[in-house]
């Protein structure tokens, strides 16, 4: 199944994808540069749009004691426009410590300065992407645990 990920920020918004295999994951750039949260939802679901994905995956900022405060809020209104945006559920998946790992890889690499800033976001929202797929190959067929589903469109006869 491909899924795209999204790790939504203030001012950038990072995607990565993967294969229908679920083998394969990677960083899109160019990540999406925009402030307004239904513009950056319009923007990740016309990407997913683009490249057939049938699932969403968000990053959900929890605190270090696994609580949610303000960030995790918004976060969770994004995926909500997300999902009304893509017209497909949502799955809000646990972020903590991915922009330090992706940070450590982009150090590996070699990326620094503008370089780094222009793909953290979707490094971020590559190593999100990995640690879902990871869950769905321990538990196949199950239901992720905090899912966001579309909202009826009520503008409809």
């Amino acid at each position: 199944m491909k899924w795209l990920a999204v790790d939504y920020g203030d001012a950038r918004t990072g995607l990565a994808a993967c294969d229908a295999s679920e083998a394969v994951t990677a960083p899109i750039t160019p990540q999406i540069e925009e402030k307004s949260m239904n513009k950056a939802a319009a923007a990740a679901a016309e990407a997913a749009a683009r490249r057939g994905a049938e699932g969403l995956v968000c990053g959900l900022p929890r605190n270090m004691d696994g609580s949610e405060g303000a960030r995790a809020a918004k976060s969770r209104r994004f995926a909500q426009r997300l999902a009304d945006a893509a017209g497909l559920p949502v799955v809000l998946w646990d972020e903590r410590r991915t922009t330090v790992s992706a940070a450590a890889i982009l150090a590996g690499n070699d990326t620094f300065g503008a370089k780094r800033k222009e793909r953290l976001d979707s490094v971020s929202a590559a190593v999100i992407l990995e640690s879902f797929l990871h869950w769905r190959s321990l538990h196949p067929g199950e239901t992720p645990p905090d899912c966001v589903l579309p909202q009826p469109r009520t503008d409809e006869p």
